[in-house]
């Protein structure tokens, strides 16, 4: 792990973090992909695995400067930030997006993940009678998340934990939407465009000095719904890490074939041409979040009609998203020669 980073490694931190921070935020694309194809993602589990009893004891010690020092605090600090910015600004950029040209957002997403496919699987020579059976499980596991179907929103705060814990598996493990999870689970919507949008309310109303949301029972219930889900996620990802550190120091080879298995079946959930499918009351009415959108649940895919112009504009996005992970791959081995 790099302790003395440059300005330049730094910028480029926060930038992962944004582009993780807006993948996680997406219902099938996972910001391990991002940690995977951008190099760090074993750094960034190594650094969570860190967060320990030894870190534990520095901290209440009082040894700030050698706590920071030990869990890797530089790397994490600006990833974290970047994500956290990612969240009120990147995220609500992409929404925008999703809105307005779905199509060619779901076909960008489809191409990076068809590039990660091939940044992972290229230097991957270990094809063995291990490897294999594991790959297609991975396979097998990818592609049945893909056609579940989602429950129905849950309050309850010891379940809301439990999808914390549940939704950092996007970070932590390349391919499995954190977000996409969410909306099997039932709770998108509620926590991840209701909680945030209420933070955001709140700190937008206390710097100009309004305090009445203390008077708001709704909005008091979101903030704890979101408290505890954020207690679930923090706990998810030092623990989700402490064990994918030890499953990729002693079984690496088996991991990535899981890996590259799981993304190959997981590009069922971005298949760009589908239509969404609405939740509705028992009336057979289409039923709205907070702020006025339709509560999606889940997807139909179609093959793309290639007699119109639309389709093959989706194909250029898809080109698009593969050249994405192409040029990362050429800078990647770019910064080496010249390292």
């Amino acid at each position: 792990m790099n302790e003395s980073r440059t300005l330049q490694d730094k910028l480029f931190l926060i930038i992962k973090g944004l582009c993780m921070g807006a993948a996680n935020k997406v219902p099938g694309v996972s910001g391990g992909i991002v940690a995977f194809v951008a190099g760090f993602y074993e750094e960034f589990i190594y650094s969570l695995q860190k967060i320990n009893g030894k870190a534990l004891k520095l901290l209440v010690n009082g040894r700030f400067k050698s706590f920071y020092r030990y869990i890797n605090g530089s790397f994490l600090t600006l990833l974290i930030f970047g994500m956290l910015v990612s969240y009120f600004s990147i995220s609500k950029v992409l929404d925008y997006f999703l809105e307005k040209k779905e199509l060619f957002v779901w076909a960008a997403f489809f191409g990076m993940i068809l590039g990660s496919i091939y940044y992972i699987g290229k230097d991957f020579g270990h094809w063995t009678k291990r490897t294999i059976p594991a790959a297609l499980i991975g396979l097998a596991v990818g592609i049945s998340i893909s056609f579940l179907n989602p429950a129905k929103e849950n309050d309850n705060l010891l379940f809301i934990f439990f999808c914390g814990i549940i939704s950092v598996s996007g970070m932590t493990l390349p391919g499995l939407s954190g977000s996409f999870i969410l909306i099997l689970l039932g709770n998108y919507v509620l926590l991840l465009v209701d909680s945030v949008n209420a933070l955001y309310d709140t700190f937008s109303e206390i710097l100009i000095g309004d305090f009445s949301f203390t008077s708001n029972t709704e909005r008091l219930r979101t903030l704890k719904i979101l408290a505890v889900f954020t207690l679930g996620s923090a706990t998810g990802l030092v623990t989700l890490s402490h064990i994918l550190s030890y499953v990729l120091k002693h079984y690496k080879h088996i991991t990535t074939a899981v890996i590259l298995g799981f993304i190959t079946g997981s590009l069922g959930v971005v298949w760009p041409w589908k239509k969404a499918v609405f939740k509705k009351d028992i009336n057979g009415d289409i039923l709205f979040d907070s702020n006025g959108k339709e509560i999606i649940t889940n997807y139909e895919r179609y093959l793309p009609h290639l007699d119109i112009s639309e389709t093959w504009w989706a194909f250029f996005f898809i080109i698009f998203g593969v050249s994405i992970l192409l040029l990362l791959d050429w800078y990647g081995k770019n910064r080496k020669r010249t390292t």
